[in-house]
């Protein structure tokens, strides 16, 4: 910059997604915008998340429908794995896309790339590799990493984490993974379709805690045909090196036992990446959770600063972490209208079936609602495009208020991730889902799933003594006339 234009309109500190989406929503603006990165640009989608799991998870399905190809009238086969070669392809996958996340793309964005370390000196003032840069609006978009549970002895057994498991080049012939929720389950069954033996545990009673439990219940019973062992209300209590892998000593209930395996897998909390930020100097505030505090509009205790992404305890989710990250720019540049509304953003754990979530789950709904409640179930035996796939163990749930708006939904299925977007549009704007009755679906889709529930809300509507006793009337002057 210019000494005559030596302060920025936004500093970013953090290239993943909040801070790559933040700053050409600001380029786009015409803003003078810094984007710092110490690293490498892309994040942990990118590099470590949501890419390379969906690509190692396209590898485990091929697998695995090769496995089950004779309920379809085809010869099975048990594939040979060339494991080296399945990370090869998530690896290219990765190269594929890293040119969206490139420094380059953001410069040709309208945003100025610095490779360092910035932290904050004062209420407006950065230094990134000991030089100042002043801001009159920042964006702290840092993440989060993955923390190690405090287990006796887990650091000397080298644990991997969704950080370093894409390091591996040989598949664990026996794999132990810490945590049932999204990215455990989808891991760990990802490893199991490729042949390892894999152990999940989990702390809660059910895996996907948050999720539904008829949803945590049917995932369990895939991942059990898939071989794999699921603990749920376990704990590890100590690991050990063996001289031919790890031995991990379990507590479940009065229970006591060990298990002997070749990699342990954590994945079970993150930590929000404000260490060394100088956040004390800037006059921002951390919650008890040690995440930056943000209100609605994504602002933080300095109103100069605002913060996105997983660094403030938001789902740890790419797409919220692109809400944010337009969000915040916004806010700062133009006026801070826009606020964020976490209970309407959509979800998806991508295990074979996949779990998608939007909204209030049941229990929350009638916590918050009481008895005016009700939930509509569909289950995809009565869906015919489960049925010709021979994939009928899923369902449809949702969760309405008592004028039949939706609160929320879970739908289990081969691709819930797509069939929740039309409920995540009921529900942002307050719509019934009878609404979607009327809405012409292609046929046999899986979406078939959403509409036939709506089609029975709308029926039952229909058979209700009010609206009966009002057809009725119009039928009989009908036929008067």
């Amino acid at each position: 910059m210019t000494r005559g234009s030596d302060v920025a309109d936004l500093v970013i500190v953090g290239g993943g997604t909040a801070g790559i989406i933040a700053a050409k929503t600001a380029g786009g603006l015409g803003a003078r915008v810094v984007l710092v990165e110490r690293d490498r640009t892309g994040g942990d989608c990118l590099w470590t998340g949501c890419v390379p799991s969906k690509s190692l998870i396209a590898a485990a399905h091929t697998a695995h429908r090769m496995r089950r190809a004779g309920r379809f009238g085809i010869t099975p086969v048990e594939p040979r794995v060339d494991f080296a070669a399945v990370m090869a392809q998530v690896r290219h996958a990765i190269e594929r896309i890293e040119p969206v996340d490139s420094p380059a793309s953001l410069s040709g964005a309208g945003a100025r790339v610095i490779s360092g370390t910035a932290v904050f000196t004062g209420p407006d003032e950065v230094r990134v590799e000991g030089r100042p840069l002043r801001f009159r609006h920042a964006l702290i978009a840092t993440g989060s990493t993955p923390a190690l549970p405090p287990v006796p002895g887990l650091t000397e057994v080298d644990p991997l984490t969704s950080d370093s498991v894409w390091d591996l080049t040989r598949l664990p012939a026996r794999l132990a993974v810490l945590g049932g929720g999204p990215v455990g389950c989808e891991l760990g069954q990802a490893f199991a379709r490729l042949g390892a033996e894999v152990t999940i545990i989990e702390a809660a009673e059910r895996l996907v805690p948050r999720e539904e439990p008829r949803a945590a219940i049917a995932l369990s019973a895939t991942l059990s045909a898939d071989g794999i062992r699921v603990l749920t209300s376990t704990t590890v209590t100590k690991a050990a090196r063996q001289a031919d892998g790890t031995q991990l000593e379990l507590t479940g209930g009065d229970r006591t036992q060990t298990i002997d395996v070749d990699r342990v897998l954590v994945a079970t909390r993150r930590r929000p990446r404000t260490d060394g930020l100088g956040l004390e100097q800037a006059g921002v505030h951390l919650d008890e959770r040690g995440h930056v505090a943000v209100d609605a509009k994504l602002r933080t205790s300095n109103h100069r600063i605002y913060a996105a992404g997983d660094v403030t305890g938001a789902p740890a989710f790419t797409h919220v972490a692109g809400v944010h990250g337009s969000m915040a720019a916004t806010n700062a540049l133009l006026a801070p209208v826009r606020r964020i509304d976490h209970d309407k953003i959509p979800w998806v754990t991508f295990t074979d079936p996949e779990i998608a979530h939007v909204g209030l789950t049941e229990d929350r709904a009638r916590r918050r609602h009481g008895d005016a409640v009700r939930v509509r179930v569909l289950r995809h035996e009565n869906v015919d495009r489960a049925i010709v796939e021979d994939d009928t163990d899923g369902f449809t749930h949702v969760v309405l208020d008592a004028k039949g708006r939706v609160l929320g939904a879970t739908i289990v299925a081969p691709r819930a991730g797509e069939m929740i977007a039309e409920l995540t549009g009921l529900l942002a704007r307050g719509g019934r889902l009878r609404d979607l009755a009327s809405v012409i679906h292609p046929y046999p889709a899986w979406t078939d799933g959403v509409w036939n529930a709506a089609v029975i809300e709308s029926s039952e509507a229909l058979r209700a003594p009010v609206m009966r006793r009002l057809t009725g009337a119009l039928l009989r002057l009908h036929r008067a006339r």
